[in-house]
């Protein structure tokens, strides 16, 4: 069984990058041309300091070359432990805000981290790239389509770095699959399968009720429409259109991106249909609990099967994503099949790595991985240093995203078979277009031109 050399070639590549962070010269914005000193620390503002948020700002510290001078949230409840851990990181307390403007107004602060619900990402980028920063922005980057192209036309207006939270691109063992697919040695590829099967339970729909103590429930709709306090909706956002749009926007993300990744970032697809519906459970949640989506990009088909129904399925556990064992795929929720002509790529995210098997479940080659944050992070901080294009830069972030926004689309507008002109980003149908763009509240609103 054969590992790749360049597997280590690009691990210590990657770890010499992440030393070269205090010895890279730093511009304070994107049209300075005079360096600071290397020993400047960039200044971060974190926006959302949920369990996401906390576990990246805990990482950016982590590098030594980031201070924290900001960490906002809507929640007084969150983020006292995170302030505390970066205290002792970087010998100062972050500041405690709940508006992100203020964060943004500050001419200290270089770049901002975005850890919010979905519904907030677009908005606060483009503010933060108006502002003059550099963005790290969660998964998925957008909401609905026209929005990721304007968060896109913003990074590109205002000369800014918008790193998109899609870790598999910085991982060794992607660029290993792509070099191994681009060879040649798979074949010519015919078939690429997403799957995202995940567990779930009953949804149960839960009475409007006053707006807890600390919670500024205005600022947490933001850009969506205006309803009152649901406990549903706050902690279950997931399972609503205005904030997010199921398990397809929360987790198949990843899978559909790194197999875009590995199959050389394809153009958009020409076609999309979707079907679903909530089977498992006959719930009434507005997202179906499953559903499956078929892209035609022309010289291959690709498919998606996405839900919260399969409880015997199981995510990647620690111990396949930091690189000590191999799953078992038939049982994995979140793998990737890529078949060619020749063999069939297994290839799972966020650290699992890659087998290529054929007949007779016989393994040819394979190149193992490790959790990508330990390159991802220090992949951001570098850009924003040396202004070089991210590795999960926000134009394939867009369209990565654009996959679950049509996927969803088309299941709205009753299962069409939706065709995509790719240059005005727009679909075949009126109905589907309509839903191509959120419906924002007047005070947050993301202009035709930012």
């Amino acid at each position: 069984m054969k590992h790749l050399d360049r597997r280590q070639f690009l691990k210590h590549s990657a770890q010499g990058a992440t030393a070269l962070l205090a010895a890279t010269p730093f511009f304070s914005s994107a049209q300075d041309t005079k360096p600071q000193s290397a020993n400047n620390k960039i200044v971060l503002a974190l926006i959302g300091a949920g369990g996401r948020g906390s576990g990246l700002a805990r990482g950016l510290s982590g590098t030594g070359s980031v201070d924290f001078k900001y960490i906002c949230d809507v929640n007084a409840s969150r983020g006292t432990e995170l302030m505390r851990d970066l205290e002792k990181q970087q010998g100062r307390v972050p500041k405690r805000i709940v508006d992100m403007r203020e964060a943004l107004d500050d001419k200290e602060v270089n770049a901002v981290v975005i850890a919010t619900p979905e519904h907030w990402h677009a908005l606060a980028t483009v503010w933060a790239c108006q502002a003059g920063k550099d963005v790290y922005v969660e998964k998925t980057a957008s909401l609905r389509l026209w929005e990721g192209r304007k968060m896109v036309q913003a990074a590109r207006k205002y000369n800014r770095i918008v790193q998109v939270g899609m870790q598999n691109r910085s991982a060794p063992y992607m660029v290993s699959a792509r070099e191994y697919i681009q060879s040649g040695k798979l074949g010519r590829v015919v078939h690429a399968k997403i799957y995202n099967l995940l567990p779930g339970r009953a949804f149960t729909p839960q009475p409007d009720s006053a707006v807890p103590a600390g919670l500024d429930w205005d600022r947490w709709l933001g850009p969506a429409p205006e309803v009152p306090y649901n406990a549903g909706r706050h902690l279950d956002w997931h399972s609503w259109w205005d904030y997010k749009g199921g398990a397809i926007v929360d987790d198949a993300i990843h899978q559909l991106d790194l197999a875009r990744a590995v199959l050389s970032n394809p153009p958009h697809p020409k076609t999309v249909c979707c079907v679903g519906g909530n089977y498992a459970y006959q719930s009434k949640r507005e997202v179906p609990e499953m559903q499956t989506a078929l892209y035609d990009f022309a010289d291959f088909a690709m498919t998606c099967e996405s839900g919260n129904a399969t409880n015997y399925m199981t995510k990647f556990s620690g111990e396949v994503r930091y690189g000590k064992t191999w799953p078992h795929w038939p049982t994995s929720a979140t793998r990737i099949e890529i078949y060619g002509t020749k063999g069939l790529m297994c290839l799972g995210q966020h650290g699992c790595g890659w087998q290529i098997m054929v007949e007779g479940g016989k393994i040819i080659d394979e190149d193992k991985g490790y959790f990508p944050d330990k390159w991802h992070l220090p992949n951001f901080i570098e850009s924003v240093r040396t202004r070089k294009t991210p590795n999960a830069d926000i134009e394939q972030g867009h369209r990565s995203a654009c996959l679950v926004h049509l996927a969803n689309v088309s299941y709205r507008v009753g299962n069409k078979q939706l065709v995509f002109d790719s240059e005005r980003e727009e679909t075949n149908d009126p109905d589907a277009n309509r839903l191509l763009k959120p419906v924002y509240r007047k005070q947050y609103r993301i202009p035709d031109e930012v």
